[in-house]
């Protein structure tokens, strides 16, 4: 997958951006705060994802701005294509183009442009919250299932009503029977969710176990798995209309009074977590800071070649400032990874990297 164009005014600090990068490596330098990030943000939101730096729509348009426009072309294995995106302060409403069609949502574009995104943020990605670990799981499966973020998001939806009802059962406003609809209104999104995420760790394991064993050159052996809260195993199985969601509804009955007592949901894909273990030990517990930075890239790595793997095409590779992280021996292991991927670095002048350079200077490309 290739990027033709990127043109961005009022996202943010970019100004009249009109950049067609090479096929290969594209270089984006200059002094901190001048619109690097940005612009990966910009490319990073045309996928149909959120900003990966958690920001809102509305803080993405520059203060002096009415409105924040992004426009990508971009080539796959089949045609070329071109997502336009503008965002106003003026209306709640987005005007999402693909092709020249309207959108209904941002989540359309899942799985139109393929990105991988680095950050220095994700080099924690083993020691963070399970939030995170979870957050990144849905991301990864969202790309190659696009419809798989609308399941999350009822899911979401559905939770918030039922930890309601546990409150107002608390304070004697609701009664128990209530929770009935709740419990089997988030047991087959929960058992699919479930299924899903284990599914994807497990292939995501095979990548990332392999990677691991190339850059600490065979000395350690890293592992991925799913935890559920829910599901004793789940590994191989697919039944979540039928037994998955029964195991589920079974487990919320048998916690419904402690529930109540905590006023939350214990059970369920929102406390899940995904373990990372280094020799069968736990790395954000026991690992370094370098084997844990080791089995975050390798992660971040390993989506990438699944992502190319499950769709044919390679994804466009973001780096942002992740490159000043890492040490000589980690940064030659990534870019030998994406020697034939269309990759954007964003770096400090004094960096020098082989590619087409391009300095961003107050929002603009020279």
């Amino acid at each position: 997958m290739i990027i033709t164009h990127i043109k961005a005014d009022g996202f943010r600090n970019l100004r009249e951006i009109d950049f067609v990068p090479e096929p290969g490596t594209n270089i984006i330098f200059g002094e901190n705060a001048q619109g690097k990030t940005n612009l990966m943000e910009a490319v990073w939101i045309s996928t149909g994802e959120k900003s990966f730096r958690g920001a809102k729509e509305k803080d993405l348009i520059a203060f002096d701005k009415d409105k924040a426009e992004i426009e990508v072309g971009f080539r796959d294995s089949v045609r070329e294509q071109i997502i336009s995106i503008t965002l106003s302060k003026n209306s709640r409403e987005k005007r999402i183009l693909l092709n020249g069609v309207k959108l209904k949502s941002m989540s359309e574009l899942l799985g139109k442009l393929l990105c991988v995104v680095f950050t220095p943020e994700d080099l924690e990605l083993t020691k963070g919250s399970p939030e995170r670990r979870r957050d990144y799981l849905d991301r990864c499966i969202s790309q190659i299932k696009p419809l798989y973020s609308g399941v999350v998001t009822r899911y979401e939806k559905v939770l918030a009503q039922r930890n309601a009802v546990l409150k107002n059962i608390y304070l004697g406003i609701s009664t128990r029977d209530e929770l009935d609809i709740w419990d089997e209104q988030l047991a087959k999104p929960c058992a699919y969710i479930s299924m899903m995420r284990c599914a994807y760790t497990n292939v995501l394991n095979s990548s990332a176990s392999r990677l691991y064993e190339s850059i600490s050159r065979s000395r350690e052996q890293l592992r991925l798995e799913y935890l559920s809260t829910v599901f004793n195993n789940l590994r191989g199985r697919s039944d979540y209309k039928t037994a998955m969601a029964d195991e589920y509804i079974e487990l919320l009955r048998s916690l419904r009074e402690e529930d109540i007592r905590f006023g939350f949901t214990q059970a369920g894909i929102h406390r899940d977590d995904m373990g990372v273990y280094l020799d069968s030990m736990p790395v954000k517990d026991f690992g370094s800071q370098g084997q844990n930075r080791s089995a975050a890239l390798c992660m971040k790595l390993g989506q990438a070649r699944v992502l190319y793997s499950e769709t044919g095409d390679r994804p466009v590779v973001l780096l942002d400032d992740v490159l000043s992280e890492l040490d000589k021996y980690r940064r030659e292991f990534v870019m030998g990874e994406f020697t034939q991927s269309q990759t954007f670095i964003t770096c400090c002048e004094g960096e020098r990297l082989k590619g087409k350079s391009v300095e961003m200077k107050q929002g603009r490309l020279g």
